[in-house]
């Protein structure tokens, strides 16, 4: 007897069990069976990967193609061929428009441009203090063109130290305390002036390479050598952000309303102030925003105000104001100095002297198409105007790099190589339409192009062609190269950008057929991939189905097994009882 008719008490107990009746592995057989069935789907998986080997090696192409299309529109860039370059001998900056006249230029400027200035009278604020009495003027507050700061400073090798808090008085008696009473100091309110004294009649020294306080420079005293020293300008200067009333200034506003309210007029344009309400800064710029073409500002060192012409050029400035208002107080009518603007004077290859309201000089100025100038001295110099031929030259190299891309990517995807007898298939190497689009592109390169005005028909012209046998594109002739970009960049143009029949006109009809043709490809490849997908799913369906019916049979034969099993074990046990009892 088996073994398995140890099971005869529980008869359909684990017949699902490969060979537990019947002793034959079914599950194995099964397996096998199925592993044959599937040699369909493995085949249909190495097509899935070819395919998407392909789709990838066509997108690659597909990038390289569009890198291609954008190098060869790139030759047809408005002034690549026109475009020029400008330089000077000197430091004048020179540039030149596309098409511009090529050429070298003597260019000579006797007399550079201008702007128009009114220079305010000086001095226009009141004195520090209108008495000799200065102890209650405070450092931190005094009206000077420059704030004090605190730390020392020399007279006579003595030390003065000095705080913000210090009034003026408190300083002249510092500089009497450090030098023993040898130096005294006082205000005159008259001169706005303040003058050291040495009553030993020897020369007073100021200041020291190591002073901290810049007292001295604030105070203008800086005349050493003698026995007196006094500022050497007024001191009084005005308070900017104060109101124009508070502000200092030396004569009076009068031309106001009741609330303090004026006008004056600058180059025809109204400004409106109040000497309540409005600072001098305020006013400035107020000035600087209303479009007067005109730039004021306030001289501190020399308390003026200054108005700038915005413009170079014999330009005029105009005031107007009625009465004596803001402008008289600023030294802008009597007293101020006009310094006329002045035009531009050059002459070109010594040629008559021409005249130009700014320094920037433009064909219309010097009558050279295209070309800029900038001069900033009095000075010759020489402005050379030629093609720019590393710009075309850029463009170029552009266009062959992404062509060479494109050749080789399907040269090297398209080959078929045998060594040791073994030949080995490129992923493209059945696609004759791609292998057909090199062709096309190499024919292209070295065709003549017919319908262009220019001398120049054909890239061996430039000098480009293959590199020996290969089909990279190279420049072959540098020399000729160069002098075409050099001496013929119209005809160079013309090649390349004529209408519809130059040169990049045509390479970019080439590609975009390759370009949609690749796009189809692709669309191709991924639908029959989606369609052998459905193949494997349909064949795995019927796959399971086929497992569920052979593995149901083979459970049938277990059970049939197990019954004659245990009908077998019956009988032997019926006659072993019978044989007993006997």
């Amino acid at each position: 007897m088996k073994v398995w008719g140890t099971l005869a008490l529980n008869p359909m107990a684990g017949l699902q069990l490969s060979g537990l009746a019947s002793g034959f592995d079914w599950k194995s057989l099964v397996d096998q069976l199925m592993e044959l069935e599937r040699a369909p789907i493995t085949r249909i998986e190495t097509e899935q990967r070819t395919n998407t080997l392909r789709s990838t090696a066509l997108s690659e192409l597909g990038t390289k193609l569009t890198a291609l299309k954008t190098a060869s529109a790139a030759l047809k860039d408005v002034g690549v061929f026109s475009g020029r370059k400008a330089s000077s001998s000197g430091s004048w900056t020179a540039t030149s428009a596309a098409g511009g006249a090529t050429g070298t230029y003597k260019v000579a400027v006797s007399q550079l441009a201008t702007a128009a200035r009114l220079d305010g009278q000086t001095d226009i604020a009141g004195a520090l203090h209108s008495s000799a009495d200065v102890s209650g003027l405070t450092l931190a507050t005094l009206r000077t063109g420059t704030a004090v700061t605190a730390g020392t400073f020399s007279v006579n090798g003595r030390k003065v130290d000095v705080l913000l808090t210090d009034s003026l008085e408190d300083v002249f008696a510092k500089i009497a305390t450090a030098t023993g009473d040898d130096v005294t100091a006082g205000y005159d309110p008259l001169t706005d002036k303040v003058t050291l004294t040495s009553a030993s009649d020897t020369p007073i020294v100021l200041g020291a390479a190591n002073d901290t306080s810049n007292f001295l420079r604030v105070f203008k005293l800086g005349h050493n050598g003698t026995d007196t020293v006094t500022s050497s300008g007024a001191l009084g200067a005005l308070k900017t952000t104060a109101t124009l009333a508070q502000s200092g200034l030396r004569g009076a506003i009068t031309n106001v309303d009741e609330n303090g309210a004026g006008s004056f007029t600058l180059n025809g344009v109204a400004i409106g102030f109040n000497v309540n309400t409005d600072t001098l800064s305020g006013v400035i710029k107020r000035i600087n925003a209303a479009g007067t073409g005109v730039t004021a500002g306030y001289d501190a060192l020399n308390d003026r105000v200054v108005l700038t012409n915005n413009q170079t050029g014999d330009l005029g400035l105009t005031l107007s104001e009625s009465g004596t208002g803001l402008l008289a107080a600023l030294g802008l009518q009597t007293g101020a100095t006009a310094v006329a603007g002045q035009n531009a004077v050059f002459s070109i290859n010594d040629g008559p002297a021409l005249t130009n309201p700014g320094n920037d000089l433009d064909a219309a100025a010097h009558g050279i198409a295209g070309l800029s100038l900038s001069v900033s001295s009095e000075d010759t110099q020489t402005i050379t105007v030629a093609a720019d031929t590393a710009g075309m030259r850029a463009k170029i190299d552009a266009f062959v790099s992404a062509y060479n891309s494109v050749q080789s990517f399907i040269d090297e995807k398209t080959k078929v190589t045998s060594a040791n007898g073994k030949v080995t298939a490129a992923v493209l190497s059945t696609n004759r339409e791609v292998q057909e689009w090199a062709r096309e592109l190499r024919s292209l390169a070295f065709d003549p192009v017919s319908g262009v005005g220019g001398a120049i028909t054909r890239l061996e012209q430039l000098g480009l062609g293959f590199s020996g046998t290969s089909t990279t594109l190279a420049v072959r002739d540098e020399a000729k190269l160069t002098a075409a970009l050099r001496d013929q960049p119209g005809d160079v143009e013309s090649f390349f950008q004529t209408g519809t029949t130059g040169f990049a006109a045509k390479f970019d009809s080439i590609i975009a057929r390759f370009t949609t043709s690749n796009d189809a490809q692709q669309a191709r490849l991924t639908k029959s991939n989606s369609d052998l997908s459905r193949q494997i799913s349909d064949i795995e369906r019927r796959l399971v189905q086929q497992r569920e019916l052979l593995t149901n049979s083979f459970i049938q034969m277990e059970e049939a097994q197990a019954k004659i099993q245990q009908q077998s074990s019956a009988l032997t046990n019926a006659f072993s009882s019978t044989s007993s009892s006997s």
